[in-house]
């Protein structure tokens, strides 16, 4: 049994983007011996999502962990390679990939950052500067989103926990989500500052990198509102590699178990099917589970 890890992020034509996300993975610390790929779901040829399953069963790997680095489960690139793995569709949508082909590796699914609390930390980090006095301020985090109903619901879901985490770690008055995708950014704000008239709104981007929709996007859709803003994304930060790190410290942990359940099932099937017929030697799929987390300063 050898592990692997396949990381894959968007993808860009800007080389300092992909520089920011090889970066941060270069810089995972795993346990010797497990190879750690950096890929991409288009536009960096010779590194694509196949280019790194090659690659990694290429060094001998059977348990492969696939790390969605996206913002949300709800994401439509999420369940495109989820669903271009062999996983069922979150849903109601058929991806527009094509399916990868894995020789012999199993295949754990992981997750994206959605709420997760080390991103949260990140997040305050990020917004700190910003927040003079935070009882009495309220806090507008921002991202993508999708008009998909189901996905919608999920990125809102994600959003909205991870806000009031951040909302608890600055000690904020109250805390918000608006998308970008549909439009709810200015809707939102105009509530609030009606809501709360002279209560500063302080604006988080979740984004994994500064670009377009932070410098140009976001100020577009809140052009005419006072708000606290510094554009600040995700990426570079020492924190979302220890979001990386933790993820695959759990799955290497939780691994054999994973193994040993596996292949009780498929003795189960054997059994009942009859002696005479052999292990399937198709790729098995798993969802993974993270278990509570621990703080970075861990």
């Amino acid at each position: 049994m050898k592990p692997g890890v396949l990381v894959i992020s968007h993808g860009s034509r800007d080389p300092e983007w992909v520089a920011l996300v090889d970066e941060a993975v270069r810089a995972v610390r795993v346990p010797e011996g497990v190879p750690v790929y950096s890929s991409f779901l288009e536009i960096v040829e010779g590194r694509l999502i196949q280019d790194g399953v090659d690659a990694l069963e290429a060094d001998g790997v059977t348990e492969m962990l696939v790390l969605p680095l996206f913002v949300s489960s709800g994401s439509t690139h999420v369940d495109d390679i989820g669903q271009s793995f062999g996983f069922p569709k979150a849903a109601f949508r058929d991806g527009d990939m094509d399916p990868f082909t894995v020789r012999r590796a199993n295949v754990t699914m992981g997750l994206p950052i959605d709420d997760d609390p080390v991103i949260a930390e990140l997040v305050w980090e990020n917004i700190r500067p910003l927040a003079e006095e935070p009882s009495h301020e309220t806090l507008l985090l921002v991202a993508h989103g999708s008009r998909e109903k189901v996905l919608n619901r999920i990125w809102r879901t994600g959003m909205s926990q991870l806000a009031e985490r951040v909302r608890m770690l600055g000690g904020f008055a109250r805390s918000e989500i608006a998308m970008l995708l549909p439009n709810q950014a200015g809707c939102v704000m105009g509530a609030l500052q009606r809501k709360y008239p002279g209560e500063a709104v302080v604006v988080a981007p979740l984004f994994l990198s500064r670009g377009y929709f932070t410098s140009t996007v976001i100020p577009e859709r809140l052009q005419g509102f006072d708000y606290q803003y510094n554009g600040e994304a995700l990426l570079p930060n020492p924190y979302l590699t220890r979001w990386m790190e933790q993820q695959i410290e759990e799955w290497l942990e939780e691994l054999p178990e994973l193994i040993a359940a596996g292949n009780a099932n498929e003795l189960e099937e054997q059994t009942e099917a009859g002696d005479s017929v052999q292990q399937d030697a198709s790729v098995r799929l798993r969802r993974f589970s993270r278990r509570a987390w621990r703080p970075v300063s861990e």
